[in-house]
Protein backbone atom coordinates (compact mmCIF):
# COMPACT_ATOMS: atom_id res chain seq x y z
CA UNK A 1 0.00 0.00 0.00
CA UNK A 2 1.44 3.28 -1.03
CA UNK A 3 0.43 6.61 0.44
CA UNK A 4 -0.23 8.99 -2.38
CA UNK A 5 0.62 12.40 -1.02
CA UNK A 6 1.44 15.38 -3.18
CA UNK A 7 4.95 16.56 -2.35
CA UNK A 8 5.64 18.95 -5.20
CA UNK A 9 8.16 21.61 -6.02
CA UNK A 10 5.49 24.31 -5.81
CA UNK A 11 4.79 23.18 -2.23
CA UNK A 12 8.37 23.87 -1.12
CA UNK A 13 8.70 27.49 -0.01
CA UNK A 14 12.27 28.66 0.46
CA UNK A 15 13.31 31.95 2.08
CA UNK A 16 10.01 32.60 3.82
CA UNK A 17 9.99 35.71 6.00
CA UNK A 18 7.48 35.44 8.84
CA UNK A 19 6.81 37.73 11.80
CA UNK A 20 5.77 34.86 14.05
CA UNK A 21 4.41 31.33 13.93
CA UNK A 22 0.88 32.44 13.04
CA UNK A 23 2.12 34.56 10.13
CA UNK A 24 4.12 31.53 8.98
CA UNK A 25 1.18 29.11 9.31
CA UNK A 26 -0.96 31.56 7.40
CA UNK A 27 1.50 31.84 4.48
CA UNK A 28 1.96 28.08 4.17
CA UNK A 29 -1.77 27.35 4.46
CA UNK A 30 -2.41 29.98 1.77
CA UNK A 31 -0.15 28.09 -0.64
CA UNK A 32 -1.99 24.81 0.02
CA UNK A 33 -5.29 26.60 -0.59
CA UNK A 34 -4.09 28.38 -3.76
CA UNK A 35 -3.03 25.02 -5.18
CA UNK A 36 -6.38 23.41 -4.36
CA UNK A 37 -5.22 20.92 -1.71
CA UNK A 38 -7.26 22.33 1.16
CA UNK A 39 -10.58 24.05 1.81
CA UNK A 40 -10.86 27.72 2.74
CA UNK A 41 -11.48 26.63 6.35
CA UNK A 42 -8.06 24.95 6.61
CA UNK A 43 -6.02 28.04 7.51
CA UNK A 44 -8.12 29.07 10.52
CA UNK A 45 -8.29 25.43 11.62
CA UNK A 46 -4.54 24.87 11.50
CA UNK A 47 -3.91 28.11 13.42
CA UNK A 48 -6.59 27.28 16.02
CA UNK A 49 -5.15 23.80 16.49
CA UNK A 50 -1.60 25.10 16.94
CA UNK A 51 -2.82 27.23 19.88
CA UNK A 52 -4.08 24.11 21.66
CA UNK A 53 -1.80 21.33 20.38
CA UNK A 54 1.66 22.76 19.72
CA UNK A 55 3.78 21.16 16.99
CA UNK A 56 7.31 22.45 17.59
CA UNK A 57 10.03 19.78 17.77
CA UNK A 58 13.63 20.25 18.86
CA UNK A 59 16.01 18.29 16.59
CA UNK A 60 19.77 17.82 16.32
CA UNK A 61 19.73 20.76 13.91
CA UNK A 62 17.43 23.26 15.58
CA UNK A 63 13.66 23.33 15.61
CA UNK A 64 11.18 21.97 13.11
CA UNK A 65 7.38 22.22 13.30
CA UNK A 66 4.79 19.85 11.83
CA UNK A 67 1.50 21.76 11.90
CA UNK A 68 -1.63 19.93 10.79
CA UNK A 69 -5.35 19.92 11.47
CA UNK A 70 -8.49 17.84 11.11
CA UNK A 71 -9.04 15.88 7.92
CA UNK A 72 -12.35 17.51 7.01
CA UNK A 73 -10.51 20.69 5.96
CA UNK A 74 -8.51 18.83 3.32
CA UNK A 75 -9.38 18.26 -0.35
CA UNK A 76 -6.37 16.22 -1.42
CA UNK A 77 -3.39 14.94 0.64
CA UNK A 78 -0.25 17.07 0.47
CA UNK A 79 2.74 18.29 2.42
CA UNK A 80 3.81 21.90 2.12
CA UNK A 81 7.31 22.70 3.34
CA UNK A 82 8.63 26.11 4.30
CA UNK A 83 12.15 27.20 5.14
CA UNK A 84 12.47 30.47 6.99
CA UNK A 85 14.97 33.26 6.53
CA UNK A 86 14.93 33.73 10.32
CA UNK A 87 13.40 31.36 12.85
CA UNK A 88 10.15 31.87 14.76
CA UNK A 89 9.21 30.35 18.11
CA UNK A 90 6.83 27.41 18.37
CA UNK A 91 5.71 25.80 21.59
CA UNK A 92 7.15 22.28 21.85
CA UNK A 93 4.80 19.38 21.13
CA UNK A 94 3.39 17.92 24.32
CA UNK A 95 4.42 20.98 26.32
CA UNK A 96 2.55 24.08 27.49
CA UNK A 97 5.16 26.80 27.68
CA UNK A 98 8.56 25.62 26.51
CA UNK A 99 9.37 26.94 23.03
CA UNK A 100 11.78 25.98 20.30
CA UNK A 101 13.21 28.20 17.59
CA UNK A 102 11.87 26.82 14.29
CA UNK A 103 13.35 27.43 10.84
CA UNK A 104 11.68 24.63 8.86
CA UNK A 105 8.06 23.53 8.70
CA UNK A 106 6.30 20.49 7.28
CA UNK A 107 2.61 21.40 7.06
CA UNK A 108 0.50 18.30 6.60
CA UNK A 109 -2.81 18.13 4.80
CA UNK A 110 -4.16 14.60 5.14
CA UNK A 111 -7.52 13.12 4.18
CA UNK A 112 -7.62 10.25 6.68
CA UNK A 113 -6.78 10.30 10.36
CA UNK A 114 -4.89 7.00 10.28
CA UNK A 115 -2.84 8.19 7.30
CA UNK A 116 -2.00 11.36 9.23
CA UNK A 117 -0.67 9.33 12.18
CA UNK A 118 1.35 7.12 9.84
CA UNK A 119 2.78 10.15 8.07
CA UNK A 120 3.75 11.79 11.37
CA UNK A 121 5.61 8.64 12.37
CA UNK A 122 7.37 8.51 9.01
CA UNK A 123 8.33 12.17 9.23
CA UNK A 124 9.97 11.46 12.58
CA UNK A 125 12.40 9.30 10.64
CA UNK A 126 13.57 12.38 8.75
CA UNK A 127 13.58 14.55 11.88
CA UNK A 128 15.82 12.10 13.72
CA UNK A 129 18.27 11.83 10.82
CA UNK A 130 20.89 14.57 10.90
CA UNK A 131 21.91 14.15 7.25
CA UNK A 132 18.32 14.24 6.01
CA UNK A 133 17.60 17.35 8.07
CA UNK A 134 20.75 19.06 6.90
CA UNK A 135 19.69 18.40 3.31
CA UNK A 136 16.24 19.96 3.64
CA UNK A 137 17.59 22.87 5.66
CA UNK A 138 20.40 23.76 3.22
CA UNK A 139 19.56 22.48 -0.29
CA UNK A 140 19.03 25.35 -2.76
CA UNK A 141 16.63 23.53 -5.10
CA UNK A 142 12.95 23.23 -4.15
CA UNK A 143 12.62 20.46 -6.72
CA UNK A 144 15.39 18.42 -5.05
CA UNK A 145 13.91 18.92 -1.59
CA UNK A 146 10.49 17.74 -2.81
CA UNK A 147 12.01 14.69 -4.50
CA UNK A 148 14.12 13.84 -1.45
CA UNK A 149 11.23 14.03 1.02
CA UNK A 150 8.94 12.12 -1.36
CA UNK A 151 11.51 9.36 -1.66
CA UNK A 152 12.14 9.21 2.09
CA UNK A 153 8.43 9.01 2.88
CA UNK A 154 7.64 6.57 0.08
CA UNK A 155 10.15 4.09 1.45
CA UNK A 156 8.35 3.96 4.78
CA UNK A 157 4.78 4.22 3.59
CA UNK A 158 4.34 0.69 2.28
Amino acid sequence: RHMSISIEEDLVLLDVAAKDKFDLLSQVADRLFEKGYVKSSYKDAVIAREKIFATGLPTVLGGVAIPHTDVEHVVSPAICMARLTSPVDFVIMGDDKETVSVDFVFMLAMKEAHAQIELLQNLMGILQDEEALRFVKTEKSAEKIAAFVKERLAGTAE
